[in-house]
């Protein structure tokens, strides 16, 4: 393997990182803003990576996964909340789920700020890839998240505007949602930082 091999996967393996840890904080401080303080009292309003990442899901199948080829599939722990504190009842929880893609968003809108106004993002070799990598990845995040398939943060928006009947056929599709997506994943393929994304639910308490 090349160093400019190892250095991509490192850069997108660190920016994925980055991004998750971030978009679970916000998650977090959302449902916080919103009256809810489960996350608080878990420790996971923090920037501390070990807070927010699994040892399984968002470490070991990711590796096991690209060691054998596949497309890398990946979580990070829901932020625990409890739906009963959150004001604005299904709206407010839809703010939580839209929170985490808005992260992602602004993260992307600044590393593409700072690399254009520097030329960094123009400029390739090491540093230009680490900002290309820091806007795809973050896009791509927030476009996927954004999918209203159970349990993606844009299910939480569904869930909000959704009927009752429709409300009660979501909640029980988010048990099996997670293997839609990863077959959703494997039917568009694509490249690492394509292919890992994050699972962003909420434990419903």
């Amino acid at each position: 393997m090349k160093w400019d091999d190892v250095w991509g996967i490192g850069v997108a393996l660190g920016v994925i990182l980055v991004a998750m840890v971030l978009h679970e904080l916000a998650h977090g401080l959302m449902a916080y803003a919103l009256g809810d303080t489960t996350a608080k009292e878990e420790g996971r309003l923090s920037l501390n990576p070990l807070k927010h990442l699994d040892p399984i899901m968002s470490v070991a199948l990711p590796l096991v996964l690209y060691i054998l080829g596949g497309p890398v599939f990946g979580a990070a722990k829901p932020v625990p909340i409890n739906t009963r504190n959150l004001k604005f009842g299904e709206w407010g929880m839809a703010l939580v789920g839209l929170a985490g893609p808005l992260m992602n968003l602004l993260l992307a809108f600044v590393a593409f700020l700072i690399g254009h106004f520097t030329g960094w993002l123009y400029s390739g070799g090491l540093v230009g890839d680490a900002f290309l990598q820091m806007v795809v990845i973050n896009l791509g995040l927030m476009v996927f998240n954004l999918i209203p398939i159970p349990p993606l943060d844009g299910s939480r928006v569904l869930y909000a505007v959704a009927p009752d009947g429709a409300r009660r056929f979501l909640a029980q599709f988010e048990l099996y949602g997670v293997w839609v997506v990863y077959f959703l994943i494997l039917a568009l393929g694509g490249d690492v930082g394509a292919d890992v994304y994050e699972i962003c639910g909420a434990k419903w308490a």
